[in-house]
């Protein structure tokens, strides 16, 4: 080859690596080998990377909330424990068959948690981690002092309904009952079903699954003329602050719920509201670019495009699209999700999708494009999927594993750690992954619907 041919060689070679961020994953395709993956080899490492962080755990931050695991300390939401890690974590730990620290975790939360705590706490944090966890972990090992305290706990949260609307506050004491935070999004007020659903079923009282359901409906009456919400509003009032329209944090469960209500207690309003819902979503935010096939930003009002950002948090609705049915725009969605990983080798909070520039380069061990992954494996068989998980699996141990567990990333280009490992990391990222590889016998996945921090409810009268 002569000097000119090597240079522009080079070039194209260099152009090539500054536009996948020197990652050859960037394309659509995952990588394929003629080796089948050995998925009850890759269920084993998965398994051994959860131990290895709940160890972290034990050791530096047992009978607190997260574990900080540079530092080796502990942190407390509120200032006294609520025990997230060990009550979000415990549905991981009996679905991978690990005894031992279940029994552990179980005797922790039935002899030490309580409630009678006089903090204000976020509503829809403590609903999808503790009330979640609670009544999954009661359906899985029948033991009442589980569906005890799910129940102790709802009843203290109930007060943030008593708005004029029946729309949740977003804070309340647990001691005291006493509510703020009037300014709320669809995320938070339309994410209540699934749990306090469950626990009217499993109780027989009413209250539970009628209050939920009516704020879901008076959020939901509230949309826009052509069917999309916006991303604040005022629960006393009803009137919309913030009219931007997206699929991201802050709006994304509020659809989740919609439509797994539906599955989950064979509910006809909630069908009818995820199918009007889903259907101006897709009308007015889907986006098909030369990058790939995404959801934008745009005004609820008019459905004019605002701007084409997309990061970890809207990864989830692929599961959503193929729940639902509709796997063409699932998996399409998630070819972009698996683009948007491989940029820099693992997956950015956030990026501007038209010029595939990172705008949040904050990677905090979210679940949600490993979640889609999983459901879409489970109804297309496809071992691409597979592959995904597989590159998904060994980018979080490469860039993420520290001595004493597991660590966010403040960045994903310079891989700086952030010494924070949230409780959702062991019940929803090494739990979707797990579920992949894992028999199917580990969990029936058509009997069960999880929430939005992964814990697993059995549908009711399917």
């Amino acid at each position: 080859m002569n000097s000119v041919k090597l240079s522009i060689s080079i070039i194209i070679a260099i152009s090539f690596l500054f536009l996948t961020g020197g990652n050859s994953f960037a394309g659509q395709k995952p990588k394929t080998s003629n080796a089948k993956i050995d998925k009850n080899e890759m269920a084993a490492k998965i398994k051994a990377e959860f131990l290895h962080a709940w160890n972290g755990y034990k050791k530096y931050a047992w009978g607190h909330d997260d574990l900080k695991p540079i530092s080796g300390t502990y942190e407390d939401w509120y200032g006294t424990s609520l025990l997230m890690t060990p009550v979000d974590a415990f549905d991981t730990m009996v679905l991978m068959g690990l005894k031992k620290e279940a029994d552990e975790t179980k005797k922790l939360i039935l002899d030490s948690l309580s409630f009678d705590k006089n903090i204000s706490v976020k509503f829809f944090e403590i609903n999808i981690r503790l009330v979640g966890g609670l009544l999954s972990s009661y359906e899985l090992t029948h033991d009442k002092g589980f569906l005890k305290l799910a129940e102790d706990l709802a009843n203290r949260l109930l007060p943030v309904f008593n708005s004029k609307t029946g729309m949740p506050y977003r804070y309340v004491n647990l001691k005291t009952g006493e509510v703020k935070g009037k300014d709320s999004n669809p995320a938070e007020i339309g994410s209540c079903l699934l749990e306090f659903g469950t626990l009217s079923q499993l109780t027989g009282n009413p209250v539970y699954f009628d209050k939920a359901k009516k704020a879901l409906v008076a959020l939901y009456d509230r949309r826009s003329k052509i069917g999309l919400v916006g991303s604040s509003i005022n629960v006393e009032t009803g009137e919309w602050t913030d009219t931007e329209s997206h699929i991201s944090g802050g709006i994304d469960s509020y659809y989740e719920y919609l439509l797994k209500s539906w599955k989950l207690f064979g509910d006809k309003d909630c069908k009818k509201m995820w199918e009007t819902s889903v259907e101006a979503v897709n009308k007015y935010l889907a986006d098909s670019t030369s990058t790939g096939f995404w959801y934008c930003q745009a005004d609820m009002n008019t459905g004019k495009k605002i701007s084409t950002l997309f990061g970890s948090l809207d990864a989830f609705f692929g599961a959503e699209l193929a729940l639902g049915g509709d796997l063409k725009r699932a998996e399409e969605l998630q070819s972009s999700c698996y683009k948007m990983w491989n940029l820099t080798g693992i997956e950015p909070e956030e990026i501007n999708y038209d010029s595939m520039k990172i705008t949040y380069p904050e990677y905090v061990l979210r679940p949600e494009n490993i979640e889609s992954a999983y459901y879409l494996y489970h109804y297309t068989h496809d071992e691409k999927y597979l592959e995904m998980g597989k590159t998904y699996f060994e980018s979080i141990v490469k860039y993420c594993r520290t001595k004493n567990g597991y660590s966010g990333l403040k960045s994903v280009i310079t891989k700086e750690k952030d010494n924070e490992m949230q409780s959702f990391f062991l019940a929803e990222t090494l739990k979707y992954l797990y579920l992949m590889f894992a028999p199917p016998s580990t969990l029936n996945f058509d009997k069960v619907i999880f929430n939005t921090e992964a814990h697993p409810f059995e549908k009711f009268g399917r």
